[in-house]
């Protein structure tokens, strides 16, 4: 591991693994911290995947509300909060980990959702791990029974190849993505607040999302 890759496993402001919150998020998500990285790293993706609610509305987005260990005590959050959650427990077994920032068409939205964010084209977060001698893209983000509900396919994730692109289950194609912010070994708060207030205006309040909803209740 080179001295670079050292420097990604370390604790960070919001990936805060050093936290009783984390540890213990992730020992309850491994069967063994020294088994291989491939098998932990897959092993933290579903249990960041289902274990952690996807839910956009109320979400917080105040310094402290976007810390893995917030997020991990809420058990709810979106892909901004999920991404951090993913490299924080990665790097809390020793497996390098960086935030990568995106624009994406066709997300996992109800019709109230589209209308709070402009559009469909979405400001997404996700995760980058270095397995195998390589960097692979990890999105455990959606969880399985919302995506059932908006007739999408849950994301898998094998540890080997990126985990990318939401097909949909009519096979009516994936998730685009349209443009890449790269990649960052924290998250970058100033960024991700600018970048959502000045894509997202009307779906921010204060330091929150918008408030008084369940995206699960609005795909019935």
């Amino acid at each position: 591991m080179t001295a670079d890759l050292n420097e990604l496993t370390r604790p960070t402001e919001f990936l805060d693994y050093e936290t009783d919150e984390v540890q213990a998020f992730v020992d309850h998500a491994v069967k063994d911290r020294s088994a291989a990285p491939t098998t932990n790293a897959t092993e933290l993706y579903y249990a960041v995947r289902d274990g952690i609610f996807y839910e956009v509305y109320d979400a917080d987005l105040s310094p402290e509300g976007l810390k893995a260990s917030s997020t991990v005590r809420a058990k709810s959050g979106f892909c901004l909060h999920k991404s951090a959650v993913y490299a924080a427990a990665v790097r809390a077994v020793g497996i390098p980990s960086r935030l990568v920032y995106g624009d994406v068409r066709n997300h996992l939205a109800s019709p109230r959702l589209i209308e709070h964010i402009g559009g469909d084209v979405f400001f997404h977060g996700l995760t980058q791990v270095h397995l195998n001698g390589k960097w692979v893209k990890a999105t455990p983000v959606f969880n399985k029974m919302l995506c059932k509900l908006y007739g999408m396919e849950a994301l898998e994730f094998d540890g080997t190849s990126d985990s990318l692109y939401h097909p949909y289950a009519d096979g009516g194609g994936s998730m685009e993505f349209l443009k890449d912010h790269g990649s960052f070994d924290d998250v970058p708060y100033d960024f991700v607040i600018a970048t959502m207030r000045a894509k997202h205006p009307n779906f921010l309040s204060g330091t929150g999302t918008v408030a008084g909803g369940s995206l699960a209740a609005e795909a019935q």
